[in-house]
């Protein structure tokens, strides 16, 4: 019963299947390859429109790199306060950007709205006491397993233009918010206002494969510099080329997203259907947050399962914590099972039912 996150588990076995093939032989280097550039080709295609393509290794290098691209070293990049970007990521983001500062905002589930935007810009001063803002970073899910419909986007989009701002879409886990919501890759990102995305692949099916896409190409014209004077121009990147290309080849992508997100949906539904068990926010992806009591967090570790507890800064303050409960965090993936996600909702509906039958 491992729900700790998705980047726990390996990589599908269709993507690895495409790692061996193209292992073999030899191969042009540093993108010069097959797969990359067979990749890119499929993404213009998954997204509708004409893009440029960064693979790098990991989901940090892909947000900081993308900050970077949009942030100056003398400006700042808002964000949730609780956002991957702030919390997550030991201040990567501000390194690469060169000294740019990282303001987080409010929001209930992690996400952004447009009053939330327009308020802080206008509460600023101007004149050069503070850096001035030049962009906005978003998650699509957020930490808090909650997604921007197209048209949420679209608004904030459209209040960040008003500001002067670019806007960053953190992609980690794009794929499940993309299947929750229906609609196509191009209406949840260039469509609703997006410049650059950071495209995960590694919570979803692959081992190290991340891209950096930018819908705005005139932000592209330096990247590839930024890129090779952070380490992320791989010399081998037919391996992330090759994930990437099987990932998206026949839907793959989607295939696994929508499992992680139905496992998802199948603990939501079985955990807030026990008495003293209730949702923090809803499951729209594949991350479940119960508020449970404390003792029953303790009875389910104690039972072999492995999750973690949350922060409930970003909850409807009507809906936090009592004294004796605390917030879970439970992720589910491709290779969750349906037995394994029965067992954790029965020992912990048994343990429930044991404690009220006691208290009686």
């Amino acid at each position: 019963m491992i729900f700790q996150s998705d980047n726990m588990v390996g990589a599908s076995p269709k993507v690895l299947d495409a790692i061996v093939r193209a292992n073999a032989g030899h191969a042009g280097s540093y993108g010069a390859d097959p797969w990359s550039q067979r990749f890119e080709q499929a993404l213009m295609q998954f997204f509708d429109c004409p893009l440029e393509v960064f693979l790098v290794a990991t989901g940090t290098a892909a947000n900081a790199l993308a900050a970077s691209a949009i942030c100056p070293p003398w400006g700042a990049l808002l964000t949730h306060v609780e956002s991957h970007v702030m919390d997550d990521e030991c201040g990567a983001p501000e390194f690469y950007m060169g000294g740019g500062k990282l303001v987080g905002l409010p929001g209930i589930g992690g996400k952004i709205t447009p009053e939330a935007l327009d308020a802080h810009v206008a509460a600023e001063p101007g004149g050069v006491r503070r850096p001035p803002l030049k962009g906005l970073s978003i998650a699509q899910g957020t930490e808090f397993g909650l997604v921007y419909t197209p048209d949420e986007l679209k608004e904030l989009t459209v209040s960040a233009r008003k500001h002067g701002l670019k806007v960053h879409m953190d992609g980690a886990r794009f794929s499940n918010a993309l299947v929750s919501l229906g609609c196509t890759p191009a209406e949840m990102t260039w469509k609703a206002g997006i410049d650059v995305l950071s495209l995960g692949g590694t919570k979803n099916g692959c081992l190290m494969a991340e891209a950096v896409i930018f819908f705005d190409r005139s932000l592209a014209e330096d990247f590839r510099f930024r890129r090779k004077r952070t380490g992320q121009t791989l010399s081998k990147q037919r391996l992330i080329g090759a994930q990437f290309e099987a990932w998206l080849e026949d839907d793959h992508w989607r295939e696994l997203a929508a499992h992680a997100n139905a496992m998802a949906r199948r603990m939501a539904a079985g955990l807030a259907a026990i008495p003293g068990v209730r949702l923090a926010w809803p499951c729209e992806i594949n991350e479940v947050f119960p508020v449970m009591p404390q003792v029953l967090m303790d009875h389910l570790i104690a039972e072999g399962a492995r999750f973690y507890d949350w922060s409930d800064i970003s909850m409807d303050p009507a809906m936090r914590p009592g004294p004796d409960e605390v917030v879970a965090r439970l992720v589910t993936s491709f290779l969750t099972t349906p037995e394994e996600v029965d067992r954790f909702i029965a020992i912990a509906e048994d343990f429930m039912v044991q404690r009220r039958n006691a208290a009686e």
